[in-house]
């Protein structure tokens, strides 16, 4: 096994070297996620970008909800390692296997019944209405994919491994966007085309994943009579994962609200709006990877009882973290345009994208903190404030200013763009305020008893 000891050692270390793969693999997946916009934008017309940034966004959100609930395992197995209690390990990834199955299929079929009330809803200008629901119903099918991927990962994760998901990500980003150039550069299928190397890549890298688990030394032995669901650990598993899940819709249904309103301006600034959003997307690479190792981390100190750890670790989070915010920032406000012309050769689409991008990069800097403080309330078990505080942050902040501003006069993407920035930093005071009361303290799961065996 790959695991890591995240109770021993020094704590900045520690953290440092289990958030690289991290890292690698959140980059790795924005580049799997990016080749389908790089490689339409090169390839096909403005309407076959506004189809893939839209179907993207919308898929995201399924995505985000998928990773909200593995992140719940990824706690309450991050808990348990650290408490040295393999049998409740072993039970809490044969409940995840059966639910996430089960969640899979009910949300491909949500999908593929809805996607032309989600097409609808969403304003998606007229010409790229066919490509956009090309790309979310081929995507759709295979949600099974992506959900397991996230699965296995939230469970190695709290494990200490942070390797392994690297390496599948890896294989599914390879094929993606060998995919990609095949099938949109090469055959000329557009957003169909995208959609179809996407599924293909995901579903190879779930394979590989299952494979690669079931020849090591993996606390699951895969057999039939262990893919049950245990009445404890799947009440923990939705406790402590649904409001990370519905915290993600939100923050993703938040975003869908300003591309239904941009896309109501015109095809242009959809196109910007979309392909900016990526280029923010990369902006956050370095918090993400941050948050889901400070999650893991600070869940097996707990476990162990180490509370002086789980807080220097936030502490060293954040200070890394910050480090490619303020670069990030920086290279936004001075090259906007640069930017824009990785994912776009439409003059006009990097004009519009490169004035939105000069107001939303405020949110590089304060996004360092937001997830840095999410990872650590999560690792505690305080899902439920991160949920509570994100829906205060959205339909207080976010929404609102988006709102507003769309209806004054001569407003421009500039405008708009601000509303994530001025979200992030309510976020940011309210989880002081939080972090200061001490309210996320008793929040374990594995307090009583003793190790089952030895991990």
């Amino acid at each position: 096994m790959n695991e890591m000891a995240l109770t021993e050692g020094k704590v900045k270390t520690t953290l440092l070297r289990f958030t690289l793969p991290f890292l690698a693999a959140t980059l790795l997946q924005f580049l799997y996620g990016a080749a389908d916009l790089i490689i339409v934008g090169q390839f096909a017309n403005a309407a076959g970008v506004s189809a893939v940034s839209t179907g993207s966004q919308i898929m995201q959100m399924f995505t985000g909800l998928a990773m909200g609930l593995a992140s719940g395992g990824t706690v309450i197995v991050g808990q348990y390692w650290g408490a040295r209690r393999r049998e409740d390990v072993q039970e809490t990834i044969g409940t995840m296997f059966c639910f996430f199955t089960l969640f899979a299929l009910a949300m491909t079929a949500f999908i593929l019944l809805f996607v032309d009330p989600i097409i609808a809803v969403m304003n998606v200008p007229e010409e790229a209405k066919a490509p956009a629901w090309d790309y979310i119903f081929i995507c759709g099918c295979g949600t099974i994919f992506i959900t397991g991927y996230n699965m296995v990962s939230g469970i190695l994760r709290g494990m200490g491994d942070s390797k392994r998901p690297m390496y599948f990500v890896m294989v599914a980003c390879v094929v993606n966007v060998v995919g990609d150039l095949i099938l949109v550069g090469g055959f000329g299928m557009g957003a169909a085309g995208a959609a179809i190397a996407t599924v293909a890549s995901q579903a190879l890298s779930l394979l590989l994943s299952v494979l690669v688990l079931r020849r090591k030394d993996f606390p699951f032995d895969f057999k039939r009579a262990s893919f049950r669901i245990h009445r404890d650990k799947l009440i923990s598993l939705v406790k402590l994962g649904t409001p990370v899940a519905i915290q993600n819709i939100l923050v993703s249904l938040s975003f869908l609200i300003i591309t239904a309103i941009v896309n109501n301006i015109g095809l242009v600034e959809s196109a910007a709006v979309g392909t900016a959003g990526r280029i923010g997307d990369f902006g956050l690479l370095g918090p993400i990877a941050f948050l889901s190792a400070i999650s893991a981390m600070v869940a097996q100190n707990i476990g162990a009882g180490r509370e002086d750890r789980a807080k220097a670790t936030l502490k060293y989070g954040i200070l890394f973290s910050l480090v490619f915010g303020v670069v990030m920032f920086v290279l936004l406000q001075l090259f906007p345009q640069g930017a824009m012309s990785i994912f776009n050769n439409d003059q006009r689409v990097i004009e519009a994208g490169a004035l939105y991008l000069r107001s939303f990069c405020f949110d590089s800097l304060l996004t360092c903190f937001v997830f840095s403080l999410n990872g650590f309330f999560g690792g505690c078990g305080r899902t439920g404030f991160a949920l509570a505080n994100s829906v205060l942050a959205t339909f207080l902040v976010r929404v609102p200013v988006v709102l507003i501003v769309s209806l004054i006069p001569d407003t421009t993407i500039f405008h708009i763009g601000m509303a994530t920035p001025l979200a992030s930093a309510f976020q940011v005071v309210v989880q002081l305020i939080y972090y200061r009361l001490g309210r996320w303290k008793g929040a374990v799961l594995v307090q009583e008893g003793a190790p089952t065996s030895e991990s």
